[in-house]
């Protein structure tokens, strides 16, 4: 879907609501309608037309918003919300949105005075509910993005990068470059690298913690490729696997798959949390799950929606979701097991495709 079919369903919106336009200042929302990747810009989105929208960034931009934004008029100025608040005004708009979700209440004030006799309307959320369907160029991004991930961890294992002797950081360094060969343009978050007890702290970060033959070592990470993230977490055992670590790995692996057979369209959020998390609660290990069961992935790390007790909504074909239970077992270590997937009908599309058999390196 191209970013001017996108500003056509975002129109609709609008005229639903009785705004004239909508004023997008976060700059992910604004990459998502335009193809602008720089670090300053705002958009005027007019309910009647592209031809009467606006986009403005700054003259450090002037060359890469005329390649990036050449089919809508471009502005450049500073600052550019309010510059774009204040065309609104003159234009004679009655009522144009804005992002209240990332406006602040002092940006806020600034806007009001230069929009005039605009009214500016609160109406959080708009382009994140168009960014909760990923179309076939999103999902090609995330493919290629779980792809990289997949092969940075083939390849570490491979080649004896997770071995007793080595530190968290050590791995996570490693990965990170890995993914880096395999096309990314950056990691999608900073990696989890957590070995023995720290496998038991959910997100803990690197440390110079030695892995010891014997640890579990959770590996949490993701590529960032044309803007769209990746997202796995695998848990291996270095040396020989204990049998109370086999049974924890095997109790996970369970409830994840019940939560990935839960991904259908129509189902509710809520339900497919409970499908995995009704696996772990009935051994026992409830108070041991600390988390929801996962969430959408696309231009940020973590986005709507959320596989949680709390999710209110229900699946739709082409959300992408993570599924990642968890048994965390203090002092002692934890497993959890994640995929990135794509809901569709019939079954999910797995993007994650690194084995979920437990791996004893």
């Amino acid at each position: 879907m191209s970013p001017s079919t996108r500003r056509a369903t975002l129109r609709a919106s609008l005229r639903d609501r009785e705004l004239d336009a909508l004023l997008v200042t976060n700059l992910l929302n604004i990459r998502y309608l335009t193809g602008f990747t720089g670090s300053n810009a705002a958009l005027l989105v007019s309910a009647e037309s592209d031809e009467t929208s606006v986009f403005c960034t700054d003259g450090r931009y002037l060359t890469q918003a005329e390649r990036q934004v050449p089919d809508l008029e471009r502005v450049i100025d500073r600052p550019c919300d309010v510059a774009l608040a204040t065309r609104a005004g003159e234009a004679g708009l009655r009522r144009a949105g804005y992002e209240s979700r990332h406006v602040t209440v002092e940006a806020l004030d600034a806007l009001t005075d230069a929009a005039g006799p605009a009214a500016l309307v609160r109406a959080p959320g708009l382009v994140e509910e168009l960014r909760l369907v990923k179309d076939d160029a999103e999902i090609e991004a995330l493919r290629m993005a779980c792809a990289a991930a997949d092969r940075a961890l083939a390849g570490l294992i491979e080649h004896g990068g997770l071995r007793a002797g080595r530190t968290e950081r050590e791995i996570a360094r490693e990965l990170e470059s890995r993914m880096l060969d395999h096309g990314a343009s950056g990691p999608s978050f900073e990696s989890i690298v957590a070995a023995g007890a720290n496998s038991a702290v959910p997100h803990h970060r690197p440390t110079d913690a030695v892995v010891h033959a014997g640890d579990f070592v959770k590996l949490d990470f993701g590529a960032l490729v044309d803007g769209y993230h990746s997202d796995m977490t695998r848990t291996l055992v270095v040396g020989q696997a204990a049998d109370w670590q086999r049974d924890l790995y095997e109790l996970v692996a369970a409830s994840q798959a019940a939560g990935r057979q839960a991904l259908a369209p129509g189902t509710a959020l809520d339900a497919v949390d409970a499908a995995a998390r009704g696996v772990i609660e009935e051994a026992g290990y409830g108070e041991q799950f600390l988390h929801g069961l996962g969430h959408g992935v696309g231009l940020q790390i973590h986005e709507a929606p959320a596989l949680s007790k709390a999710g209110a909504g229900t699946l739709l074909p082409g959300m992408a979701v993570t599924v990642e239970p968890g048994v965390y077992l203090a002092g002692r270590g934890g497993v959890r097991i994640e995929d990135t997937l794509v809901v569709r009908q019939g079954a999910p599309e797995l993007l994650t495709l690194t084995t979920k058999e437990l791996v004893v390196v």
